[in-house]
């Protein structure tokens, strides 16, 4: 068996410094940018290089509230993070919700380029 399946998330933009706002902003992080050709990143901060995501904007990358739901880590509330998503241009779609003590709690939100994501707190 694997250790891991997931290894990397890219979250399609079509305005990068609103979206890394955004992010910065609920999530109370700080985001590196860069450019690479035709594409523009910026990165969420991970503690294991092959674990982590990106924003991304570019010509093969387009928002979406209807294609794979990626979920976030919500730690260490999701109530504070879920309070934050209007204010900073977002629509929270699903407030905190207990799913049991396997999977614990998650919320979901629509972001500031229209993705859905979900919050997962264990």
């Amino acid at each position: 068996m694997r250790d891991r399946i997931f290894i990397w998330v890219e979250i399609p933009v079509s305005d990068m410094g609103r979206a890394k706002a955004f992010y910065e902003r609920i999530l109370a992080t700080e985001m590196q940018s860069m450019r690479m050709g035709d594409e523009e990143y910026a990165f969420f901060p991970v503690k294991e290089e092959q674990n982590g995501g990106i924003l991304v904007k570019g010509p093969r990358h387009t928002p979406s509230p209807d294609g794979v739901t990626v979920y976030i880590d919500g730690s260490p509330n999701l109530d504070i993070i879920l309070s934050r998503v209007s204010e900073a241009g977002g629509q929270v779609i699903m407030e905190k919700t207990y799913l049991g003590d396997h999977a614990g709690y998650v919320g979901m939100f629509l972001d500031s380029e229209g993705n859905r994501i979900g919050l997962q707190h264990l």
